[in-house]
């Protein structure tokens, strides 16, 4: 990579140990200059820009007054690590970010030793950060350990549990709350209120700071004390400022707010409090793209833009007239036309209007759709709920996310036969977010809890019909997994017609070997016998699109069982337990004794790079296909 002319300061540091070398005068200086090298790497290496941006003093601040990577710093959502990433020794391959065997696209301890835990997912920070503390602790060791928190990730159950925690667990460690009214889309619910009116006075934290360094320093201040202490203060503050601290209730110290774009105050600030014992909360207020103006007029959008021009702020988008739309542009379509029509449906999603397109419904019919916010579990049982006493919710969840919603889905779903309509977007392979975001688990997962209608829709054309089906009269629970990305139809509006829960269709004739698949694969496997009948005259290939994983067509089943005696089974989720498991598990109660042989996603984590060349690695990509077909 050519360095930018700017970078004079960002070029010398290659690690942390060398930003703590420079005077803290320089910081706004080399502050500036990694967000310039993030915004002009981002704007021909795509990914997440505004998040990185806003972050840029804090993630500065942190590694110079803390002694990384001995000190633990957990990010929440790694999104926003980029500056972490370029100041932590991978500023010379920041190029390969995303990219098939380059950097990973959040933290990873399999990458770097600054990164401290996996954080793909959000509000997991404080229970990771507070069991490092612990850990330092019982093993004698002196470390500083920090959670960064978003307002967004803050609205999450896990971060609840995490705080709860941390109040009656001894422990020193540091909780930065970074406060920028945004998580990807706006931040919702009443913590965002909260935080928005929250306020603190600096000369009461002062004053008390000293107070409480005194006693220290008179060895007068046990655990018991300071516990005291505190209670006795917030008390005092509550009285005197009519306003009860969320955080101080829970008996953690809490700091600010305070500006989170002034490097040189955090800096002042991190060091005054990282000594405190007992656990500390510092709240600070940041602008989601800070420093890049069309990022901070237009954040959601500039969360991960693609390609842009840095000088002019336009994004370099791809000319799709002519090409298939979105498959979660259709779901967000066929959702308003069918409420338009069914005045029981809602929606539900938890933080991702936009990123899963209920925000088209949401438009329309603002009072009929629901940003829960981070809160995966919620949003199941919320929407439970709402099936208890009559409407027909469709609950839209990112396949990899819903695995946090697991027993909401059982308990709180299942159980009670509830009409819950559960979309599952960017299932399978999602491409350069990699394994925390793969949706590759949830065929197999959700196959065995009874109850529930799961289906994948072959096409766009298939999705509508789906999703017509499942808000019929008490359907019960009906899962809908689809990909992330375009489908096949240039004309995806079609009639709605309902199909019947169970039934797959033979899409192809044929008599040596019979594929079986479910979902969009189903394309590629189509392609895949084309080729393989071209290149081997003398192979006859049946295709079968299954549609339904639960239940099965046993008709289908029946019909392959008595006709053939080889069987490929593909799809696009882990193969132990999903569907070429319950082919298996079918023939084999049924007596019969075909040749199956499974294609899918190995028992392994698949890392990032772009959709097809993830196929080929594991073998699902046309030629893969049809290479296991002539074999």
């Amino acid at each position: 990579m050519e360095e930018h002319k700017t970078l004079g300061l960002l070029k010398k540091i290659n690690y942390p140990s060398d930003l703590r070398e420079l005077k803290i005068e320089q910081l706004p200086e080399l502050c500036a200059e990694l967000r310039q090298d993030i915004i002009n790497e981002l704007s021909v290496n795509p990914g997440h820009l505004a998040s990185s941006l806003g972050v840029v003093e804090l993630t500065v601040a942190l590694h110079y007054v803390f002694n990384t990577p001995y000190d633990r710093i957990v990010w929440d959502v790694g999104h926003q690590a980029y500056g972490h990433k370029i100041l932590t020794g991978r500023r010379e391959q920041f190029q390969t970010n995303r990219k098939l065997n380059g950097i990973r696209p959040f933290p990873s301890p399999f990458e770097s030793e600054y990164d401290t835990f996996v954080c793909g997912h959000a509000s997991n920070s404080i229970s990771a950060a507070l069991g490092m503390a612990v850990a330092s602790k019982l093993q004698g060791e002196k470390r500083h350990v920090v959670a960064i928190i978003g307002d967004g990730a803050m609205s999450g159950g896990l971060a609840f549990e995490g705080l709860n925690n941390a109040s009656t667990t001894p422990n020193n460690m540091i909780i930065i709350l970074n406060d920028n009214n945004m998580s990807i889309d706006r931040s919702v619910g009443g913590m965002k209120q909260y935080l928005l009116g929250l306020n603190t006075n600096e000369t009461y934290n002062t004053l008390r700071y000293k107070a409480s360094q005194w006693l220290y320093s008179r060895g007068m201040m046990t655990d018991d004390r300071r516990k005291g202490l505190i209670r006795l203060s917030n008390a005092f503050k509550s009285a005197i400022s009519h306003q009860q601290n969320i955080f101080e209730g829970m008996d953690i110290r809490y700091f600010g707010p305070f500006d989170g774009h002034n490097v040189i105050d955090l800096v002042r600030l991190l060091n005054s409090i990282k000594n405190m014992r007992g656990p500390k909360l510092l709240h600070i207020h940041t602008k989601k793209g800070k420093g890049y103006e069309p990022a901070e007029k237009a954040a959601t959008i500039w969360h991960a833009p693609g390609k842009f021009c840095v000088d002019t702020g336009e994004r370099i988008v791809t000319d799709t007239s002519g090409t298939p739309p979105k498959f979660q542009d259709v779901f967000g379509n066929t959702l308003l036309e069918l409420a338009e029509k069914n005045k029981k449906i809602v929606g539900v999603t938890p933080a991702m209007p936009s990123g899963c397109s209920m925000n088209i419904m949401m438009k329309s019919m603002p009072d009929r759709t629901f940003d829960v916010g981070i809160a995966e579990g919620h949003s199941i049982t919320f929407s439970g709920g709402m099936a208890k006493d009559g409407l027909l919710p469709f609950c839209n969840i990112y396949s990899a996310f819903s695995q946090r919603a697991y027993d909401n889905i059982i308990h709180d779903v299942a159980i009670l036969k509830l009409n819950v309509v559960i979309c599952l977007d960017r299932a399978g392979l999602v491409g350069e977010d990699g394994p925390t975001h793969h949706g590759a688990f949830d065929l197999a997962f959700l196959r065995p809890i009874p109850n529930l209608t799961i289906s994948s829709p072959m096409d766009e054309h298939e999705l509508r019909k789906l999703m017509y089906t499942a808000q019929l009269k008490d359907m019960g629970p009906f899962v809908i997994r689809y990909p992330r990305g375009r489908g096949v139809c240039i004309e995806w509006k079609c009639p709605f017609e309902p199909i019947k829960v169970g039934t797959g269709r033979k899409l192809k004739d044929g008599k040596d070997i019979a594929v079986l698949t479910i979902g969009p694969i189903g394309n590629d496997a189509l392609a895949a016998i084309k080729r393989a009948e071209t290149e081997r005259p003398d192979l006859s290939i049946a295709l079968y699109d299954m549609r339904f994983l639960k239940p099965l067509d046993e008709k289908i089943l029946s019909e392959v069982g008595e006709n053939f005696s080889k069987i490929v089974t593909i799809e696009d989720g882990v193969s132990n337990g999903g569907m070429g498991s319950a082919v298996l598990e079918w023939m084999d109660d049924h007596n019969y004794t075909p040749k199956i042989k499974r294609l899918g996603l190995p028992d392994e984590f698949i890392e990032h790079g772009k959709v097809e060349e993830l196929h080929k690695i594991v073998g699902i990509d046309v030629d893969s296909i049809k290479n296991a077909l002539i074999k």
